[in-house]
């Protein structure tokens, strides 16, 4: 997964880049649900083993590969927590 982050004024905007290559509407419909799920989580604080902090504001545009169809839940929430830090360390 990657995300790419133009800043700009809260609250932020968050859109998902699922490609044909993840299956059919189907399945990329519920990978869309399940990343829209995955970001209330970064609203939401969390003493876990991933700490999170709220998105920035701006535009986030998140992409998926198409192993995202497969992946766990947890794991695809945690692909997520993982590209939100690769962003905020550029």
């Amino acid at each position: 997964m990657t995300a790419i982050w133009l800043p700009g004024e809260p609250p932020p905007r968050v859109a998902f880049a699922v490609g044909r290559s993840v299956g059919n509407a189907v399945t990329r419909n519920r990978v869309t649900r399940r990343l829209r799920a995955a970001v209330t989580t970064l609203e939401q604080a969390s003493p876990g083993p991933e700490p999170s902090e709220p998105l920035d504001g701006g535009a986030w545009l998140f992409r998926v590969g198409r192993d995202a169809a497969d992946r766990p839940y947890d794991r695809l929430r945690s692909d997520l927590h993982q590209a939100v830090r690769a962003v905020r360390l550029r």
